[in-house]
């Protein structure tokens, strides 16, 4: 259909973003200094924004700006349902020692999935809380966690879930840890 944003597509991960954070149109055009028609094609991929305009969108978004990149090309019959290894977005380091990537196809879905892997000595002391539901798969390595200010040793093939508790982790182990994250709604 003209005018609507493919799964998959930066249209479609800002507008599932933008209702992920209950954020209205004039909220975020206002918070990019853009008109509610500019971000309008945005979301409807009428219209590419520029690569500072990606990057004060990820920013209205409270999103880091590598969502919106690392989109690795894909072949026709795989793309918005298989993603190689190779292909997987980046999504950023908002914490030293943090590595993380989207595994889902796009942010189209009620939820996404995440590959976490948390360096030996990494931590997020600070607690953290968003309005999600979270399951977290531990598939390497142990991490320590605190949800609700309960804490925890998960090791591989543990897993836990967080439903908008705060939470705080560290990896106080000598390897790293991979998690697999799966989050509703999509915050990345």
């Amino acid at each position: 259909m003209p005018g609507t944003a493919k799964a998959g597509s930066l249209g479609a991960d800002v507008r599932v973003l933008r209702h992920a954070r209950g954020l209205t149109l004039v909220e975020v055009a206002g918070r990019v200094g853009r008109s509610v028609g500019w971000l309008s094609q945005v979301e409807r991929d009428l219209s590419a924004p520029s690569a500072g305009e990606v990057a004060a969108l990820a920013g209205a978004l409270d999103a880091p700006p590598e969502i919106f990149a690392g989109r690795a090309p894909a072949r026709e019959s795989e793309a918005g349902v298989i993603v190689r290894a190779a292909g997987r977005r980046p999504i950023g380091d908002r914490v030293p020692g943090l590595t993380e990537a989207l595994v889902s196809p796009d942010l189209t879905d009620a939820f996404e999935v995440i590959h976490s892997t948390f360096a030996p000595g990494a931590e997020r002391a600070e607690a953290l809380s968003r309005p999600t539901q979270e399951v977290g798969y531990v598939v390497s390595g142990s991490l320590r966690i605190t949800i609700g200010g309960v804490t925890h040793t998960v090791r591989s093939g543990d897993s836990f879930r967080i439903r908008g508790e705060t939470y705080a982790w560290a990896n106080t182990g000598a390897v790293p840890c991979v998690v697999i994250w799966v989050i509703a709604p999509p915050v990345y």
